[in-house]
């Protein structure tokens, strides 16, 4: 015995799968997202510190070197984006080199950067405090272009359009004691210095 069904419940099933299947891939990649923006945070902390670690020791005033030290920091060998990471790139990896002043905080050096790091460390051996003493090297993860001083953060770019995910990454930073800078090898250190 066949059984027919009315044509009012024929296309019932198709309506049902519509309705759970969108459901099912909101929450599908909604759980994707989520991951994803975890990974971001987390490799935002490591491309700060890889970037630190090679700003240390390279010449701030080479533009070619910071530029290498930009696009390894986001595990490149040529400009681009972190993988994954979308729109982070090494356009966003913002290098600040700040003095220690007498009285206060850390604070950026900014327009007044020692022509070299021997000039730097000329600078930082007749006064540590001085305005033109490079002693730190601070990394953030920002939004490209915007005063040396203010760092915004950079919004969240969700995989699919549909998932109703809006929030900002944070500003990874790491800040290290200047190293070398660059200076060439067997160039002893000042005393009391950096």
């Amino acid at each position: 015995m066949t059984r027919t069904t009315p044509a009012r419940q024929r296309g019932v099933a198709a309506v049902e799968f519509a309705v759970v299947a969108v459901i099912f891939f909101m929450f599908f990649f909604g759980i994707l997202d989520i991951i994803r923006a975890l990974y971001i945070c987390n490799i935002l902390q490591e491309v700060t510190r890889r970037a630190t670690a090679l700003a240390v020791n390279s010449d701030f005033s080479d533009a070619s070197a910071m530029l290498n030290v930009r696009t390894h920091a986001v595990f490149r060998t040529g400009r681009g984006v972190l993988l994954f990471a979308d729109p982070i790139s090494d356009d966003y990896v913002k290098i600040d080199y700040l003095q220690i002043p007498a009285s206060a905080n850390p604070a950026p050096i900014g327009t007044s950067l020692p022509a070299s790091p021997r000039q730097n460390r000329i600078n930082c051996t007749s006064n540590p405090n001085a305005a033109n003493c490079i002693q730190l090297v601070r990394v953030r993860i920002c939004l490209p272009g915007g005063a040396s001083d203010v760092c915004e953060p950079v919004p969240y770019q969700t995989l699919a359009s549909f998932v109703p995910f809006s929030f900002s990454l944070p500003t990874a930073t790491t800040i290290a004691r200047a190293e070398t800078l660059g200076m060439p090898p067997g160039v002893p250190r000042p005393m009391g210095g950096m």
